[in-house]
């Protein structure tokens, strides 16, 4: 399990963010106020790295004191100049700032979204840098890469999302590969879960951006609307603990109180149940591997007399079936499905394309390109340019019918 190799750098206390001003970000700096309120360790924020929001930036780097920040906004070295010392600024921006400032022992909390995140992630790791994952196409589209950086250098992933750090927390105990018999990812559903077919591929921006349980940017609230989410983190899962898509499964758990289950192979489960708040794995990719006094929510098992769960209709939701697939072909699947993903539903939050044009425009793209394996970054760019070109080229012939 690949996740699990221990890491052979001491840990610092000092932390980098990158994608500070989405969910993650803010709710991280949120939990490391909280642990430094603690006052048995004292974390530092060194560097942020954010998108286009720079007044949230540059409030964040006001009250931190922090000395670097990167954004990819040409603007940001005027807009953030006259507040912080060192503005890095460009496409690479969050890349350079790392090779400033990053030293081996640091926690990266990787979470800028998208494919953007997966240069930042392999610089990180090939750094010395301990990487707290929530950017999952990192591993998605770069899975091979990702683990060779970590390998390298001995740095050690975390995963950050609430999914992955459940499984992560149930074979914290250290258990053999061959012990596992499956792990099985819950999904709440979104806010289709119960809708027929027909009426979910008409769904509107609106409807699809409604998730029932989780606070989450709009590009991941897409994606769990479709499953398209859980269907990457199913990618993210194979490449973090080196399961085949024979020993994966996905289950619909509405209410988001267990995580996820590890079953074993003498058919014992552990499952790892908090209430759906992303300050508990954020705080534990933080703390690792001790466990502090927690800034989450408490589980209060009187609210929660009837758990449920249900198996997921792969008719209506094929975003699961085809990333088991995916993980079955060369590594260069995974560049494909998450490319086409990203493209269609920028169009679908621009109203330009229709809910179920989503996932048929993902099929349509894995199906025109045969993968191969990646075995650098250069071909990671090459099949994210090329899947982009042809979804694109997809999405344009079904408007024009």
């Amino acid at each position: 399990m690949k996740v699990l190799a221990p890491s052979n750098k001491p840990r610092t206390d000092r932390i980098i963010i990158l994608g500070s001003t989405g969910s993650i970000g803010v709710n991280t700096i949120e939990v490391v106020e909280h642990l430094n309120r603690l006052g048995s360790r004292r974390f530092e924020i060194v560097g942020l790295a954010a998108g286009t929001r720079l007044d949230e930036l540059a409030a964040q780097a006001h009250a931190l004191g922090v000395s670097h920040v990167a954004s990819p906004d040409p603007g940001a070295k005027e807009h953030l100049s006259d507040l912080v010392e060192n503005v890095h600024v460009g496409a690479d921006a969050a890349v350079e700032m790392l090779h400033q400032i990053a030293r081996p022992g640091d926690l990266v909390i990787g979470a800028i979204v998208g494919a953007a995140g997966i240069k930042p992630s392999i610089a990180a790791l090939e750094l010395g840098c301990d990487l707290a994952l929530a950017n999952k196409e990192s591993l998605v589209a770069a899975g091979p890469l990702v683990l060779a950086a970590a390998e390298r250098s001995g740095a050690k992933i975390i995963p950050v999302d609430s999914e992955h750090s459940a499984v992560f927390q149930c074979l914290h105990a250290g258990r053999q590969d061959r012990e596992i018999a499956k792990v099985v990812l819950t999904a709440s559903g979104g806010p289709f879960r119960t809708w027929t077919k027909d009426r979910m591929r008409s769904a509107n921006v609106k409807e699809a951006l409604n998730h029932p349980t989780w606070s989450m940017g709009s590009k991941v609230t897409i994606d769990s609307a479709s499953l398209m989410n859980k269907g990457l983190e199913l990618i993210e899962a194979h490449w973090l603990f080196g399961l085949g898509s024979d020993r994966l499964d996905a289950i619909f758990h509405p209410q988001s109180i267990v995580h996820s289950f590890v079953e074993f192979t003498d058919h014992a489960v552990i499952a790892q149940l908090s209430p759906p708040d992303m300050k508990l794995p954020i705080q534990y990719a933080i703390s690792w591997p001790d466990r502090l006094p927690g800034s989450a929510s408490r589980t209060d098992f009187t609210q929660f007399a009837d758990l449920h769960f249900e198996s997921i209709d792969r008719v209506r939701f094929p975003a699961i079936a085809m990333a088991l697939e995916v993980i079955d072909q060369p590594s260069g699947a995974g560049a494909i499905f998450n490319a086409a993903n990203e493209v269609a539903v920028a169009q679908f939050l621009q109203e330009k394309i229709p809910f179920g044009a989503i996932v048929d425009t993902v099929e349509a793209t894995l199906e025109r390109i045969t993968p191969g394996e990646i075995t650098t970054l250069a071909d990671v760019l090459e099949i994210d340019h090329e899947s982009r070109r042809v979804a694109q080229e997809i999405l344009m012939a079904s408007s024009d019918r």
